[in-house]
């Protein structure tokens, strides 16, 4: 089975439409589902999920967008750091518009700084080498995901004997932030989507100790529909076992 084959499989209507059906026959109460990750949120909105299952289930979106859970804070530095005539500030594109207390990126680059838009850590070591006579600043937000990549790109420029290259640091972890919900006195959330490729950089074990002081149920998924919701199924029948 070749990959397109592999992925046509994931988005088989008559399979999705069997799990939905099992989704309906075990829900009998309501419950409250947050998927953690905005990848998600954005397959279960392309494909409307959301109003395909019953209306016991309610869906809340989680905290898995690294540029919304930046701190004001980090953002301003940001800004400070670009503003200056010495450096070459990299970042990624969502992250030009995010207001700081005054000003975003955007309008630092509209001023006259050079604020540029990369896909990659690696891409802003290579503007480091391009540009010697630059401090090249690379913004490094992002969840567990990225900070292999964004750690490799450090090594890298070690390796390479850059020492115009460096990086504002942004890394945040899933679960504190599950925490910080779970914690809340105000929670509704009954269960949790996790996000698969989290888990494939860090595993699930993290994840036990929330499972067990919240009783709190949890599914690791992909970003395809059948993912969702089979997770959605998974995360359900724990809920209605109790």
């Amino acid at each position: 089975m070749d990959v397109n084959q592999f992925s046509t499989a994931f988005r088989d209507n008559e399979i999705i439409q069997g799990v939905l059906k099992e989704i309906r026959r075990t829900v009998t109460r309501p419950w409250v589902i947050m998927e953690i990750c905005g990848g998600q949120t954005h397959a279960i909105m392309h494909y409307g999920l959301d109003q395909l299952l019953p209306p016991e289930i309610e869906l809340v979106h989680g905290p898995g967008c690294p540029v919304c859970v930046t701190s004001l804070e980090l953002i301003d530095k940001a800004l400070a750091i670009a503003a200056r005539p010495d450096v070459i500030f990299c970042s990624y594109g969502d992250m030009l518009r995010v207001p700081g207390s005054h000003r975003d990126l955007f309008s630092i680059r509209a001023a006259g700084g050079d604020v540029r838009v990369v896909y990659s850590a690696l891409d802003a070591v290579k503007l480091a080498q391009q540009n010697p006579d630059k401090q090249v600043v690379f913004f490094a937000i992002g969840f567990e995901t990225t900070a292999p990549p964004n750690a490799m790109s450090v090594l890298q420029a070690r390796q390479l004997g850059l020492k115009n290259y460096s990086v504002l640091v942004s890394q945040v972890c899933v679960p504190p932030a599950m925490h910080a919900i779970l914690g809340s006195p105000a929670n509704r959330v009954q269960g949790f989507l996790l996000a698969g490729h989290v888990c494939t950089v860090m595993g699930y074990r993290d994840y036990l100790p929330l499972a067990d002081q919240y009783r709190v149920p949890m599914a690791v998924t992909g970003f395809e529909p059948l993912d969702l919701v089979q997770g959605i199924l998974q995360v359900v029948r724990m809920l209605e076992k109790g």
